[in-house]
């Protein structure tokens, strides 16, 4: 590949293609400066395009059954894959055995592998003996650094003068990293020099610069490690503002990254992402959602400082019903809601512009 890009890709989906554990796939046919995609595997939508599953809008990238009608599609779109990306993001993380002969398959036919889960294929006795038949490259994303190439916290981070927006959840898997890219591209579009700083695989393979992959790390090394992908990216970049994309949420109990991202990171705004049909955490049966209120009041009370605007997932909500819940959401809790995914960043980014100089509100926000 002669454009930057680390080559064409085939992202593998298979059954999980517009629900939760297909985000990794999701971020990726949304936007990517790693990869070229050429196809995603689900055949649950065979011949169907991408974009218009999951967004309404054709991509240009054709849903396949399999592995190999995806590497047979790709090559008689005269764009041959390279690359054989795990899009799924199942809960805890873990690859079920009953993928391993979709990577062989991929491996035999000469495809470098990209893995987020949390098994790290690299390390597969098997995996590797076919990989150096074929010549093919493991990379697992979510492999931690060496132990003496992490950082801890200094406190440096209060050197950082521009403006840090962390885009946190009310519970994980609700379009945190989707809001935060289009947050930066609205930023950009405003004149402000604005970077991305990833905190998860799925931003990495999309082609984020600076960050972490923080359900990887040790969690001494945690905060030290957000505070240094801050300082890299202020030192190098001199922004205008940074956008920080959260993981899980701050009551999540099985995911409360949020927390490490607020104590480190020290964002001067948050802006929040909420999923109002859902009513039970995601993957947890029974573990009710806390209320929006008492979350923007959780945020308040441990960053001192305010949350800026409400961001709405519209999974489960019928197009017309979007409008009055923003209009609800606004009323309840006194600030803008938006659906970015649906009608774009632009009234958020003026709105998180507005608020530089506020405050955290009072501690009277109403937590029902």
């Amino acid at each position: 590949m002669n454009d930057g890009l680390d080559g064409n890709a085939i992202v593998f989906c298979q059954g999980a293609f517009g629900s939760t554990n297909g985000k990794t796939a999701h971020g990726l046919v949304r936007r990517t400066s790693r990869y070229r995609i050429v196809t995603v595997i689900d055949s649950h939508f065979e011949g169907r395009d991408a974009g218009t599953v999951l967004d309404g809008r054709p991509a240009g990238i054709p849903i396949c059954r399999n592995v190999m009608s995806a590497i047979e599609g790709a090559r008689s779109q005269g764009t041959p894959a390279t690359h054989f990306v795990l899009g799924l993001a199942p809960d805890g993380g873990r690859l079920p055995g009953k993928f391993r002969p979709d990577l062989i398959q991929a491996i035999n036919n000469g495809l470098h592998i990209d893995s987020g889960i949390h098994d790290f294929l690299s390390e597969d006795r098997e995996l590797l003996r076919f990989a150096e038949k074929h010549n093919v490259q493991i990379r697992d994303v979510r492999k931690p650094p060496p132990r003496n190439k992490l950082h801890f916290f200094t406190g440096r981070i209060e050197a950082v003068s521009c403006l840090k927006i962390a885009v946190l959840g009310t519970d994980s898997a609700v379009g945190k990293r989707t809001t935060a890219w289009l947050l930066v591209d609205a930023l950009k579009a405003a004149g402000k020099r604005t970077v991305m700083i990833g905190t998860g695989q799925t931003a990495w393979m999309q082609g984020a610069r600076y960050g972490i992959i923080l359900d990887s790390l040790v969690n001494d090394f945690v905060a030290g490690e957000l505070e240094h992908a801050v300082l890299t990216a202020w030192e190098k970049e001199a922004p205008h503002v940074m956008v920080i994309e959260g993981q899980g949420s701050l009551m999540n109990p099985a995911y409360p990254g949020g927390l490490e991202i607020l104590a480190a990171t020290r964002p001067d705004l948050v802006v929040l992402q909420h999923a109002p049909a859902r009513k039970e955490y995601d993957g947890f049966p029974g573990f009710p959602i806390h209320p929006l209120g008492r979350q923007i009041l959780a945020v308040e009370l441990l960053s001192a400082k305010p949350v800026a605007a409400i961001v709405i997932s519209h999974d489960g909500l019928a197009p017309d019903e979007v409008p009055s819940i923003c209009d609800s959401i606004r009323c309840s809790t006194g600030l803008p809601a938006f659906d970015v995914l649906r009608d774009g960043a632009e009234r958020l980014a003026g709105a998180v512009l507005a608020s530089q100089n506020r405050t955290a509100r009072s501690l009277s926000v109403r937590v029902a």
